[in-house]
């Protein structure tokens, strides 16, 4: 049965015998590659980031299943008196945060937290932007806090302007957790091993874009707007498998013959 995924060796060879040159073999691909090698192992990853930034919510870069019978693959447990919370806990460093974070989608619940039985506190908190918080709930918040340490249950949502964390509203007042769905970035092929995340059955897709590169390189025109149009096909195709949603209704179009 043939691999799930194909190799960053594979992918690079399978441009280079299209161009007619040298392939590369696993001993050569990480200090002997030269020339248009090296240029085809550039393109590759280039390709493969093009297709990784062309959605945020790609279920290939999705964290992980949903966590217990919440919207969410991961939760962070709030603390009292405590607002703002990084995503990923115990980094500051951009390269390592989440690509994106579902904002339209996170729960807040006291299900699981000791102490707590039911019925439990559980509510969908809504997205605002700092700038609106600001505007419209933060003087009360700080004048609560400061003046009779009272906080509440969170309503709403913070997005702080680097997106490495976010805040609640009001200031929680005891521990909960807040499930979100998280997506990861992709890794850059390095080894001549490594794969992409997603399925061989659309590493086609990252060829034709690889083969665009390639073709605009040596200035052949029509061969790269033929890839280009390969490419945009196949990642209309990817969309529609991976992330387009259910339909909400069904329609019969059967003819009732009386």
């Amino acid at each position: 049965m043939a691999a799930p995924f194909r190799t960053y060796l594979d992918l690079t060879n399978t441009i280079l015998r299209e161009l007619n040159e040298v392939e590369l073999t696993s001993a050569s691909f990480a200090s002997s590659a030269k020339g248009i090698q090296k240029l085809v192992k550039d393109q590759i990853n280039r390709a493969y980031f093009d297709i990784c930034n062309a959605e945020d919510t790609w279920s290939f870069l999705a964290l992980g299943d949903p966590a217990n019978n919440y919207y969410g693959n991961t939760t962070i447990d709030t603390v009292a008196g405590t607002r703002w919370y990084n995503f990923l806990s115990g980094t500051s460093n951009v390269t390592t945060w989440y690509s994106h974070v579902d904002y339209n989608n996170i729960t807040l619940t006291e299900e699981g937290i000791s102490g707590k039985s039911a019925p439990y506190e559980i509510r969908k908190l809504h997205p605002v932007t700092i700038e609106y918080w600001n505007k419209h709930y933060a003087i009360s918040e700080a004048t609560d806090k400061s003046d009779a340490q009272n906080y509440g249950i969170p309503q709403r949502i913070i997005r702080s302007p680097k997106n490495d964390k976010f805040g609640l509203s009001p200031i929680p007042d005891g521990v909960y957790s807040i499930y979100f769905f998280a997506y990861n970035q992709p890794t850059e092929l390095s080894g001549q091993g490594d794969t992409v995340v997603f399925p061989q059955q659309y590493t086609t897709v990252l060829l034709a874009r690889a083969r665009y590169y390639m073709h605009q390189f040596k200035d052949n025109i029509s061969q790269a707007q033929l890839a280009d149009a390969e490419y945009k096909k196949g990642l209309r195709n990817m969309r529609e498998q991976l992330i387009e949603p259910f339909p909400d209704s069904m329609v019969d179009d059967r003819i009732a013959v009386v």
